[in-house]
């Protein structure tokens, strides 16, 4: 799918992505976990090599195929869906980085699955994400994630695979002598619009389109994020609200592919912060059903805005990765239902605790699903003297 030189590219930008999403600069000696799936061997393999001249300790871990993945949801018992393998928890507690190469053979492989199974291997797999989330908190742990072209996304999102290669590689700049100094300056322009986005001290957004009118409420002590290094591509700019203020009615046009079930044209409305009613054109039992994880899936973790300026991606990628960060003529606003990032946090987010995170409307739980919109829009800023003032329309931001 991608040419040698290109495969080098794309291990460097990944390189620079895990170095800029942890706030300490790596030391030789740190453990880097790669974790990938098959078809991502080549980008996998580059990635090492560059690991190690780096002085870091590279631990591959190929990721369960898609077979392996639907006989573990079909045939594990309870006690085998929640086992933990010994010294996963270990491992979470010393690596510092991790390296996610996301390349699917298989997006429905699971659609046979009873989503209360899936669920409830990601509510026990929770303690081990909430570990790197603390250790992230204090600066101790930085990640970054990419996708791979296949076969499969292609055929997904109705392209060939050379025209889903090619979104890839221009999303990532992969065709340019030197991508990693354009992400450079991409994240130099990002850092100018999320300390704009800050200056504004909002109370309350209000996002309008064809089919979205809904308030969100940016809450106390939260800083807008993106471009971080995170994930690769990413154009967006995010933060996360007080769920406890969001109210009004939401729309995702975009479809997605989640734990195998295809969903389309979801609308949410949100209550008190809760969402109270759940409509999809398709999809719908699987909608109910991830929102019914647990508690917090049914609240607001996350609120996205991307600018078309800055984003190549024009097509349907069927991957959340590329959808949520959709450019196309209009750019694309995002929520996540699920838990929230409390690297929003505009203090040292080691500093939270349960209780803390709780009294700032911080939500948690077990899932964290994107859900974008790519209408025209226009998202207004509601200040704390009354005023108003427009911060995205047309697709971009009024900066």
């Amino acid at each position: 799918m991608l040419t040698r030189p290109q495969l080098e590219k794309y291990a460097d930008v990944l390189l620079w992505g895990l170095t800029t999403s942890r706030v300490e600069p790596y030391k030789p000696g740190d453990v880097v976990l790669v974790q990938y799936e098959l078809p991502a061997l080549r980008l996998a393999e580059a990635v090492y090599a560059k690991l190690l001249a780096r002085g870091l300790n590279p631990v591959p871990r190929l990721a369960l195929t898609p077979r392996m993945e639907k006989d573990f949801y079909s045939l594990a018992d309870e006690a085998q869906l929640v086992f933990q393998a010994p010294g996963q928890a270990v491992l979470h507690e010393n690596v510092h980085g991790a390296m996610h190469l996301l390349a699917p053979e298989s997006l429905t492989h699971l659609s046979a699955i009873d989503p209360k199974r899936i669920a409830a291997a990601a509510v026990a797999r929770k303690p081990l994400r909430d570990i790197l989330v603390r250790r992230e908190e204090k600066g101790e742990f930085g990640w970054t994630l990419c996708l791979y072209p296949t076969r499969e996304l292609a055929e997904k999102a109705g392209m060939t695979a050379r025209e889903y290669a090619a979104q890839v590689t221009a999303a990532c700049f992969l065709k340019e002598a030197e991508p990693v100094a354009v992400w450079r300056g991409l994240y130099e322009e990002a850092r100018e619009i999320k300390s704009w986005l800050g200056s504004f001290e909002a109370v309350a957004l209000h996002i309008e389109s064809d089919n979205v009118d809904l308030t969100v409420t940016p809450g106390e002590h939260r800083r807008w994020l993106g471009l971080s290094g995170h994930n690769i591509p990413s154009f967006e700019i995010f933060t996360s609200p007080d769920w406890r203020g969001t109210s009004g009615r939401y729309y995702a046009d975009q479809p997605s592919y989640r734990s195998g079930n295809y969903v389309r044209g979801v609308r949410l409305t949100f209550t008190d912060g809760v969402v109270t009613d759940i409509a999809a054109e398709q999809g719908e039992a699987f909608v109910r059903k991830q929102l019914a994880m647990d508690p917090g899936a049914s609240r607001l973790g996350e609120f996205s805005l991307t600018d078309k300026r800055f984003s190549k991606i024009n097509r349907f990628m069927a991957n959340t990765l590329y959808d949520e960060n959709f450019g196309g003529p209009h750019g694309n606003c995002h929520v996540a239902v699920g838990s929230s990032y409390s690297d929003t946090f505009d203090g040292d987010p080691a500093t939270l605790d349960g209780a803390r995170k709780e009294a700032l409307g911080f939500n948690d739980s077990a899932l964290h699903w994107d859900l974008v919109n790519t209408e025209p829009k226009r998202v207004r800023a509601r200040l704390a003297d009354g005023r108003e003032t427009t911060i995205y329309e047309d697709g971009q931001f009024r900066y």
